[in-house]
């Protein structure tokens, strides 16, 4: 393979994954302003309601959940198990990008990672001693940032619209998309990829995840198109493309071409399985940087076949994104105490998945 198909390849997929992850993010983000946000507060009086429930806001793909267990935390609403059950269970908006690339085992590993999360979060808040953290008090940070706006939406009959340069540019970039999956442009070959079945029927094949996101996609034009100004400048644009589009599509683009010049020079599938233990530390201690986006490397080793699943679920394990950087502001020390724990439950589940398959 030459330079300009690791080029071609590398730019083919990363469209295809940032605009999955987008149209997702985007259908989140329209959930969440729907309901008056009340979709991510609903909560149980029980403390064992509050690790599922907060273990379920970080299941849901990207950091809109995780914002928001973080910021129940933060007043005092959910325990430091609940917290720590949401960080297990997040891996921020590789969460995305996994679903894309191999659907069928993503959705394994995130429901191991969602039921090591409410483990943990049990041992630490029924069998494990007080924690004593106090209440903490984040600053409002523009996550999950509900405008007055939105507050008065159902109220308003004649929501504002006009043709912007913003809504033009989303209207357009969605249509491309649409077309592009349409027309079999993104498609990619890869033999042996993870999540791929060349034999039979497979829901979750490439061929029928193109087509349900092409339907999403249309879902979202209609949004686009007929959506209010503030809904579509001031959150599909500003929160979703704006913030998310750039650091995708570069990280995806840039790991995927260093793995196709790494793998053409360097044998590193040998090198990789002959250090498997060094890989699931290395993993786990990655997983520590509260930012998406380095952890994208294990799961695009994990999809061509190089690193086995014990690495990858260790590192979705001991990493949250950037789910955890309103806690690392306000209080390191809870930060420090809940990345701790992540760090140890990956190792353990690591070896011990390592062990066993």
């Amino acid at each position: 393979m030459d330079i300009a198909d690791i080029l071609l390849d590398a730019l083919r997929a990363s469209i295809l994954i940032t605009g999955m992850v987008v149209i997702m993010m985007m259908m989140i983000e329209s959930l969440n302003i729907s309901s008056s946000g009340r979709f991510f507060q609903r909560l149980q009086g029980s403390k064992f309601g509050q690790i599922v429930l907060s273990a379920l806001l970080g299941w849901i793909p990207g950091c809109m959940g995780g914002f928001a267990s973080v910021s129940l935390f933060s007043h005092g609403m959910i325990s430091f198990g609940a917290l720590v059950a949401m960080l297990i269970a997040t891996a921020g908006d590789e969460s995305f990008v996994m679903l894309t690339i191999f659907p069928g085992k993503a959705l394994l590993i995130s429901i191991l990672c969602l039921a090591v999360g409410i483990a943990t979060g049990v041992i630490i808040d029924y069998l494990g001693p007080k924690v004593g953290l106090k209440p903490l008090t984040l600053k409002a940070c523009g996550h999950m940032e509900l405008h007055e706006e939105d507050e008065h939406h159902e109220h308003d009959h004649k929501p504002k619209r006009s043709f912007s340069w913003k809504r033009a540019l989303l209207f357009a970039g969605i249509a491309l998309y649409i077309a592009a999956l349409a027309s079999g442009m993104l498609e990619h070959e890869h033999e042996g990829a993870a999540g791929h079945d060349e034999h039979g029927f497979n829901l979750l094949s490439e061929d029928w995840m193109n087509m349900l996101f092409a339907g999403l996609s249309v879902l979202m034009l209609a949004v686009a198109a007929f959506g209010s100004d503030h809904f579509v400048e001031g959150h599909l644009w500003s929160h979703v493309v704006a913030r998310h589009v750039p650091k995708v599509f570069a990280w995806t683009f840039g790991v995927l071409v260093l793995l196709g010049f790494v793998t053409e020079v360097f044998d590193v599938k040998s090198w990789i399985s002959a250090n498997i233990p060094l890989m699931i530390l290395l993993a786990t201690l990655i997983g520590i940087i509260p930012e998406s986006g380095p952890h994208l490397i294990f799961v695009t080793l994990f999809a061509a076949g190089i690193i086995p699943a014990p690495v990858l679920i260790a590192n979705c394990i001991s990493q949250d994104g950037h789910a955890s950087l309103p806690l690392l502001a306000e209080s390191k020390g809870a930060f420090i105490r809940a990345k701790a724990i992540n760090c140890v439950v990956a190792l353990i589940i690591g070896f011990i998945l390592l062990l066993v398959l």
